[in-house]
């Protein structure tokens, strides 16, 4: 598997800057809206994304960097000390496990503790209940992470998660998931002493972030550059949305700030359905452009400095 460095293309030793730059370049490249139709790209666009959860945050790429977690953001495997520990472990799931409890709670602490597997590989599942004296009424509760990209948490889709003991799951997003949430598989756990019954599998949701969305409870965030022109003469553009491109009217002598609302085009759940709101932000033209340069000098409109002492700022 390729590491996050190699799949953003980027050095080991750059910036968090550089890491975030080059993220952009490559969500912009692979994003589903320009590529529609091409499950292709579609997985490459996620790969990027879950590269960029791993690099993105500094606290992760160091523990990555220290080989403390895998390609896929996962704890690598610790219990029973390495790979003689790891096969002393499958060792123990030949045993009778009601003759031998003590090696089934050795065993389950290890698949349930200290590896956890996600969609891509193994990951570090913990178990919320540990083993115990006595009979239990219950198997364990494992858990389990999986990464997936902002569109998705907003118009849910379906992933397929691969169990501690070897089994696919296919498992629906819900629409609207939040970062964190989990997502419970009851009977998905493992088993108990005595056919008792399963315990569950927990699934925790990360929603990698986006290079320009943003979201703050059901509402979704954008800040979108428009040109001079634009903001002055107005008009109809348009704009990106998590589920598609919509037609905005900018509004006449639109200043940086403008903020416009589209109204129910933000997250979608059972109770509530928020809205998409876009903050125009006017760019300069990149290139000198003389003709505007002399417009500008002739506008009567073009005094800033009467503008700043008007608003008390000179």
């Amino acid at each position: 598997m390729r590491s996050p460095y190699n799949i953003l293309g980027v050095e080991k030793s750059a910036s968090q800057a550089d890491v975030k730059k080059a993220y952009r370049a490559l969500a912009k490249k692979y994003h589903p809206d320009q590529n529609r139709g091409d499950q292709r790209i579609a997985e490459r666009f996620k790969e990027v994304s879950a590269a960029y959860h791993i690099l993105g945050d500094t606290e992760r790429r160091g523990k990555y960097d220290r080989g403390e977690i895998d390609e896929n953001g996962n704890e690598r495997a610790t219990g029973f000390g390495g790979a003689a520990g790891a096969a002393r472990a499958r060792r123990s799931a030949d045993f009778d496990f009601d003759q031998a409890e003590g090696i089934f709670s050795d065993f389950f602490r290890f698949t349930g503790g200290n590896r956890r597997r996600t969609s891509t590989g193994p990951t570090g599942n913990r178990a919320h209940r540990p083993f115990g004296g006595g009979t239990r009424t219950k198997g364990l509760d494992i858990s389990y992470e999986m990464t997936i990209g902002f569109e998705e948490s907003i118009t849910g889709g379906t992933r397929r998660l691969t169990l501690n003991d070897g089994r696919n799951l296919d498992i629906k997003i819900p629409i609207g998931i939040k970062d964190g949430q989990v997502i419970r598989l009851p009977g998905q756990g493992g088993p108990a002493v005595g056919g008792s019954a399963k315990g569950d599998a927990l699934l925790q949701i990360h929603v990698a972030k986006h290079p320009y969305y943003r979201r703050e409870g059901n509402d979704i965030h954008l800040e979108l550059p428009i040109s001079i022109d634009e903001a002055i003469l107005g008009g109809d553009i348009e704009v990106p949305t998590p589920r598609g491109k919509l037609t905005v009217r900018v509004p006449k002598n639109s200043s940086t700030g403008t903020r416009l609302r589209l109204k129910e085009k933000g997250v979608k759940t059972k109770s509530d359905t928020g809205h998409m709101y876009i903050t125009l932000k006017m760019m300069a033209p990149q290139t000198r452009d003389p003709e505007l340069e002399q417009a500008l000098k002739n506008w009567s409109g073009g005094d800033g400095k009467a503008r700043r002492k008007r608003a008390g700022l000179n």
